[in-house]
Formats: structure tokens, C-alpha cells, sequence
């Protein structure tokens, strides 16, 4: 059913409410909620998406705020609880002495398989930035002048498919390359080989690190925001990080 998702939502939206559950504003798919139980502050947060719900808990066991919710949850809907999350919208989740660490280790692999059918050149060294030196000269000269030599329509779908990959990688769990992604989206609708070349090469930067991500302490701590610019490329660039508990989190 095309509206199957929509009749979900209808259903599954006002019954939180009801039940309690606040909807976040600058995301209606979160909902979150309170709740003081026998002098003790609890917490619950849901995440929605699709037909399956991710929750995140201050308290279990018997009596508990999760345990009442899960239960109600039950008795209408036909439910079934797949264990604590590993992944989500290709992020793969883990914890480890409270901490939480987000990567993208499976998505890169799939991302090289499909864009770098003969797998990355050894040529192509660990120690390589994800970005050459010239690029924001190469993104200058396109913005300036459109050029000539563009790849063919099947490329350029490529390209920007290619990059539209390693951007969710970027605003995920990978910001150390959310410089070098930037500026190709700059060539979206003009891509030249030497565009391609330069997002192959985020690509190789990815596989060789894909171990990295986001560990977030278990500790209290500060947002904490950086904002800075610049007219480098003649068009303004701007850039921001907002970290909460030793990690990025916008």
C-alpha cells in the first residue's frame, strides 16, 4: 500500500501523545519524555522510523518507565524486540564501558565496491588527505568558467550519486571530510574527470580509515560550538561544529 506508512504514522503518532511522549520540534520523527517514579527521575526518548522504533532508557526492570511503555506498546500493536541496536540508516552503533561510538565501516565497503570496482590503487597511501591542495583552485575555476570538457551523462550521474554518498558519510559520522565534500558539491552540475578523480579519492581516503567515527563519553559535558569563514574561493565558505561529550554531534 502506497499510504501504508502515512496510516502508520496516523496511528502511531497520537497515541504517543496521548500517552504522554512530547514531539521534538526540529525533528517530529523523535519524541521524548519524562517521568518521576518513585522519586526517581526516568527518561525515555523514541526514534521513529518507518515501522521500526528505537528507544533510549534511564531505567529498566519492573515498575520502570520503559517497561510500562513497552508493555502498553504490546497490548495494541503486534511488536517484537530485536535486542539493543547495532545499526541505523547504514551507522553502525556499539557501546562499550558507556560510551557510544557511531561508524560507517559497512556503508564505506559497499561504497568502494560499488564505485571502485577494482578496488583502491595502491598507489594511494594511508597517509594522503582526503583532499589535494588544488582543489579549491579546481572548484574556483568551474564556478568562474563552465567548462568545456564535462564527463558524459552517465558519469556525471555517477559523480553526483558518488558524492551524495560521501556526503551522508560526512554529516554523520565523518566530518573530517566534510571540507573536501563540500567543495564538490560546488560541481554537481558540471562535473570535469578531474572532479571525479577528486571524489575517488575522498572515497580511498574513507576506506583507509573507516575505523574512525564518533565516540561519545559517559561523562557530563559542554556544548561546545566553532564557527569560522573565509572568501578563498570567491564565494564565501563557511563551516561549524557543535561537540556535546567529547564528540560532534551537528
Amino acid at each position: 500500500m502506497a499510504q501504508a506508512g502515512r496510516r502508520w504514522q496516523r496511528s502511531l503518532f497520537p497515541w504517543l501523545l496521548q500517552w504522554g511522549f512530547t514531539q521534538c520540534t526540529s525533528d517530529p520523527c523523535v519524541f521524548t519524555m519524562s517521568q518521576t517514579i518513585d522519586g526517581v527521575p526516568q527518561r525515555l526518548v523514541l526514534g521513529c522510523y518507518v515501522d521500526d522504533l528505537f528507544t533510549l532508557y534511564s531505567h529498566d526492570g519492573a515498575g520502570s518507565l520503559y517497561e510500562r511503555f513497552t508493555s502498553d506498546l504490546a497490548s495494541r500493536w503486534n511488536v517484537e524486540d530485536e535486542g539493543p541496536i547495532s545499526d541505523l540508516l547504514n551507522v553502525d552503533i556499539s557501546s562499550d564501558d558507556g560510551c557510544v561510538t557511531l561508524k560507517q565501516e559497512k556503508y564505506i565497503t559497499h561504497l568502494v565496491h560499488t564505485y571502485l570496482p577494482d578496488g583502491v590503487p595502491p598507489s594511494f597511501h594511508k597517509t594522503q588527505a582526503p583532499a589535494a591542495d588544488d582543489l579549491p583552485a579546481l572548484v574556483e575555476d568551474a564556478l568562474r568558467t563552465k567548462p568545456e570538457r564535462t564527463v558524459p551523462e552517465a558519469e556525471r550521474q555517477a559523480y553526483q550519486s558518488l558524492v551524495g554518498a560521501l556526503l551522508y558519510c560526512s554529516t554523520q559520522t565523518r566530518p573530517d571530510v566534510a571540507y573536501a565534500v563540500g567543495l564538490l558539491c560546488r560541481a554537481m552540475s558540471c562535473p570535469t574527470p578531474k572532479f571525479l578523480d577528486a571524489a575517488r579519492r575522498v572515497l580511498m581516503y574513507l576506506h583507509h580509515h573507516k575505523s574512525l567515527g564518533l565516540r561519545y563519553e559517559n561523562s557530563p559535558g559542554d556544548l561546545t560550538g566553532f564557527s569560522d569563514s573565509d572568501w578563498a574561493t570567491r564565494h564565501s565558505t563557511s563551516g561549524f561544529v557543535f561537540t556535546y561529550n567529547q564528540a560532534a554531534i551537528s
